[in-house]
């Protein structure tokens, strides 16, 4: 449903076939206006009849107007999909290579990511012996900032450096095999999420087209105004599917329902591509609403309204305490008042699905000890960390805690974490997911859906199959309006316009309140919002 769209019946001819002098009729608006424009001719061509018979009667009064809503609701959808098509369609189809990526990469870096077989059936050694193979690789050219130990036999470690020439929030990655301390690779990988470059790539233009935060208002644009497509997309097929059931014979009603749930393609022309619009968008329409609203969660303005919001309802992830308990303050878990100078803790960290906000990787103030990076994990895997995917990081100054903290972005979600002071051994922070409020939930959940981590190879191919159909959908659109655009013989083109310009008084007073709503925590929409039904408006009231 996102695309331009519905559009008016054919102008009305009747009165130029030598008829009654009947003045031509407006466009319909209304429930009319969304209705099928394809139903049958036959009534139309017995009003023509009828007229030419009657010549002398007398000019019918003006239909009276029957609504501003439908029309505007349609002229919404029209706009939307032809100015904002475009970004639609580029984050669409950037967006189904991006849910793919993951199963991709697993081909494309296998050797960075697999072991031998003979590899895969030894024993692990020490996390030591691994991180040092390492630093022989890496040398001064970079700091130890992380640890990600081989999830599973047959993984690869991942030793994490700072670097020279990477972007924000990647860090230099040595692939060791766990076995025999082997370097498998080095290449950069970014965020939590470990994106290798193939994913950063696909990724970087499906939010910003690689033009950074300019090019993040496309992804915005996009995201913000897929809703409003899909809401008023679904607005009208309902009206359609009312409009069905006024139809006289149980074999039109019939055929005009089974039009709006499946594509006619016995059809030919603009009745076929507009069944295969109708048809397909309602069953994208839960799928499109989700990427829309998850979408919007990291956009550059909206995403940090939808922060402050959810720090204002209490609703953020709870903060890992990562500061040392001084003297005489106690230790053990949830020691210390406070987070230490990591403050961007790992609660933090694992709940941030592109990991782009917190800037380049900082290195500790001092080296870690490799063989700290054992004792603390067999610490952590005592408290809560009981998964595989884990990333374990040093202290970032003298008054911080080690931290271990879940990865697992798949279901079901493990991202507990743990901060443990490396001289006592002793945990003096942790976080659970269990006792995440129920929206710090939903948001984790619905971000990993939307990055397709959290069901794996059936949760990318559904949102591939859903991107690609939202593509699809702009362009069906696209393909309605050249059949039905205006052109030097016809009066009405798609989507008439001046929907607003007939609203009362209360309905522009409405119409402007949402979007003057929409701009305070939605700009990029609020603000394109009341431009388009202002100057709507404003065009209409300038032809008269």
């Amino acid at each position: 449903m996102s695309a331009p769209t519905h559009d008016t019946a054919a102008p009305d001819t009747a009165g130029s076939r030598g008829g009654a002098g009947r003045p031509p009729q407006s466009p319909r608006d209304s429930e009319a206006v969304a209705t099928d424009h394809s139903t049958d001719g036959g009534s139309a061509v017995d009003a023509t009849r009828a007229s030419s018979a009657a010549p002398s009667a007398a000019p019918r009064p003006a239909a009276p107007r029957r609504g501003w809503f439908a029309p505007m609701l349609l002229r919404l959808h029209f706009f939307a999909g032809v100015l904002v098509g475009p970004f639609i369609l580029v984050a669409a189809l950037t967006g189904a290579a991006y849910a793919l990526t993951p199963s991709i990469e697993r081909v494309v870096y296998a050797d960075e990511l697999t072991v031998p077989a003979a590899s895969a059936e030894a024993p692990a050694l020490p996390l030591a012996d691994q991180i040092e193979a390492a630093e022989r690789v890496v040398g001064d050219d970079g700091a130890l900032v992380a640890v990600r130990p081989a999830p599973e036999a047959g993984d690869t470690t991942r030793v994490m450096f700072t670097g020279d020439d990477l972007i924000e929030s990647q860090t230099r990655a040595i692939f060791v095999d766990p076995a025999t301390a082997e370097v498998r690779g080095d290449l950069p990988v970014y965020g939590t999420s470990g994106a290798l470059p193939l994913r950063t790539a696909v990724s970087d233009f499906h939010r910003s087209l690689g033009l950074g935060d300019a090019g993040r208002l496309y992804s915005e644009l996009a995201a913000s105004w897929l809703g409003v497509v899909v809401v008023a997309g679904g607005a009208l097929w309902l009206v359609r599917w009312r409009a069905a059931r006024r139809r006289a014979r149980p074999a039109d009603r019939a055929r005009a329902r089974r039009g709006m749930l499946r594509p006619e393609t016995g059809s030919t022309g603009y009745r076929r591509i507009f069944s295969w619009h109708a048809s397909t968008g309602i069953w994208l329409l839960v799928g499109a609403l989700f990427l829309s609203a998850t979408g919007i969660t990291w956009s550059q303005f909206a995403g940090e309204n939808v922060t402050g919001l959810r720090s204002a309802l209490s609703w953020s992830n709870p903060a890992l305490t990562t500061a040392l308990p001084t003297d005489g303050a106690g230790s053990g878990a949830g020691a210390g008042s406070g987070s230490g100078s990591s403050a961007a803790d790992a609660a933090d960290v694992a709940a941030d699905p592109h990991a782009g906000h917190h800037g380049a990787e900082e290195a500790p103030v001092a080296d870690a000890d490799p063989a700290d990076f054992d004792a603390v994990l067999a610490v952590a895997r005592t408290v809560n960390v009981n998964t595989g995917l884990v990333e374990i990081k040093p202290p970032a100054d003298a008054a911080s805690a080690w931290t271990v903290t879940e990865i697992q972005r798949s279901f079901p979600t493990e991202v507990d974490a743990v901060a443990v002071d490396g001289s006592t051994l002793e945990v003096v922070g942790r976080t659970d997911f269990a006792d995440y409020p129920v929206m710090a939930k939903l948001a984790r959940w619905g971000v990993d859906t939307h990055m397709g981590s959290m069901f794996g190879l059936a949760n990318q191919l559904l949102l591939a199959v859903t991107a690609l159909g939202i593509a699809a959908m702009v362009v069906f659109g696209y393909l309605m309006w050249w059949k039905r655009r205006p052109t030097r013989g016809a009066r009405v083109g798609a989507a008439p316009a001046g929907a607003l310009a007939r609203a009362p008084w209360w309905g522009v007073a409405l119409v402007l309140a949402v979007g003057g709503v929409l701009a305070l925590f939605l700009p990029l929409l609020g603000v394109t919002l009341v431009v388009f039904v202002v100057g709507d408006a404003l065009w209409m009231a300038s032809r008269r």
